[in-house]
């Protein structure tokens, strides 16, 4: 199926071509004919599906469409505001926008906005307006305030990773953002996963929305799953040498390896250098500039392995990564799913493996229960583990969040009635 039977106009159709999309994956297949013809989306598949040109395709178009009513040289109201949770995403979501719309005869003016980097840049750079603006919550709020930029005029929304901006606490920001746009607009919610306090805030702010679901098994272009899975079995003090015999025994020429905190990412990073292996460590205590050059290197082969904690979750598109690595498991279940989407994107096969602790089997089968998986207990010869599991907890949890609402639930709770929290 060609993409401009999709309802799209030949321009953006050939742009897509060129950018190396062959055929519509099925999650584009379904939400663009949708959102051309104006309706509200509620969209959800796995990364790696495409969903990011099945918004930004329908947001061009009505670029074009606009450039036809609005006066040569004339101001750049804000007609698309695209929300994202981290900056990685916001510069992905930014870069395919500017690629799409390139090609076209009157290209549109993007902006990409995030905190954690001087505002003035951004402030200059909104100069004379922009048509499409990709931004974190809390760096669209300054810029607002600062006078650097106008809600007034969009028309379409796009929340992407929605669930994400919730679990990051962004809900209160989140609901000052949409306090400031028109009420009559379009409105996409895109995203992975859809917890109950998402559903939620879906709810309240679509109106009769065209639900797209893609199951993960059809959701690369060929209709196969492309992500093998394992889960190996080992000692929790033998872990890094378990990364370091699989690295080189199964010849790994780039790994994202997931671990639980800064230091982890640190301390697993500089064991593995030492050993030979070109490994860098990629967290939040990095400034936007080291975290772009250790992005920008690891997808030119400079490194073999980069070690993360989930800040490379979500938003980070390395094209043809082989593995991906949870040498911690997530906290998360939803974010098990996130993590491997890092790998078998865009159809392309890819391999992720779980180190299992004895400590971590318990929440091991719980996300296995909640992902709805069953994988075997791979023991590599030398690594069987020989530790004893820790006594069962009385709350039965596995190590995923208890049931006291934290101060973010809260805040998600509070996003999804619409209300301010107390």
């Amino acid at each position: 199926m060609p993409f401009s039977s999709l309802g799209l106009s030949p321009s953006l159709a050939n742009a897509a071509h060129a950018l190396g999309f062959a055929a519509p994956t099925p999650i584009q297949t379904q939400a663009i004919p949708a959102i051309l013809r104006g309706s509200d989306v509620w969209a959800s598949a796995r990364t790696g599906s495409g969903k990011t040109a099945a918004f930004a395709l329908p947001a061009l178009q009505q670029h074009q469409d606009l450039c036809l009513q609005r006066r040569p040289g004339g101001p750049r109201p804000v007609h698309t505001l695209v929300v994202v949770p981290t900056r990685e995403l916001a510069a992905q979501v930014g870069e395919v926008l500017r690629s799409l719309g390139q090609p076209l005869a009157q290209p549109p003016k993007v902006a990409v906005v995030f905190g954690g980097v001087s505002i003035n840049p951004q402030m200059m750079a909104l100069r004379g307006g922009a048509d499409i603006v990709v931004a974190t919550p809390g760096r669209l709020l300054d810029l607002v305030e600062h006078n650097a930029l106008r809600l007034s005029a969009v028309r379409l929304l796009v929340l992407d990773e929605a669930d994400r901006l919730l679990d990051l606490g962004f809900a209160e920001e989140l609901q000052r953002v949409l306090a400031l746009l028109p009420a009559r607009r379009q409105t996409l919610f895109f995203s992975a996963t859809f917890p109950d306090s998402v559903q939620a805030l879906a709810g309240s702010l679509l109106r009769d929305p065209v639900r797209v679901e893609v199951d993960p098994a059809e959701a690369s272009a060929d209709g196969g799953a492309t992500i093998l899975q394992r889960a190996i079995a080992v000692d929790s003090t033998r872990r890094t040498q378990l990364l370091l015999q699989l690295t080189r025994q199964e010849k790994w020429e780039r790994v994202l390896v997931f671990v639980a905190t800064k230091y982890a990412a640190e301390h697993v990073a500089e064991k593995l250098y030492k050993a030979g292996v070109y490994a860098t460590p990629f967290h939040g205590d990095l400034s936007q500039g080291a975290r772009q050059q250790v992005l920008d290197e690891f997808k030119a082969d400079r490194w073999q392995v980069v070690v993360t904690t989930d800040l490379a979750a979500r938003g980070i598109d390395i094209a043809q990564l082989p593995v991906v690595v949870n040498y911690d498991l997530p906290r998360s279940a939803v974010d098990y799913i996130h993590r491997i989407g890092r790998t078998g994107r865009a159809g392309e096969s890819g391999l992720a493996v779980s180190f299992v602790t004895p400590a971590s089997e318990a929440h091991w089968r719980l996300i296995e229960k909640r992902q709805h998986l069953s994988l075997p207990r791979e023991q590599v010869p030398g690594f069987e583990p020989t530790e004893s599991p820790p006594q069962a907890s009385a709350a039965g949890t596995g190590g995923i969040k208890g049931k006291r609402p934290s101060k973010k639930d809260k805040l998600r709770a509070a996003a999804a009635r619409g209300t301010p929290p107390g």
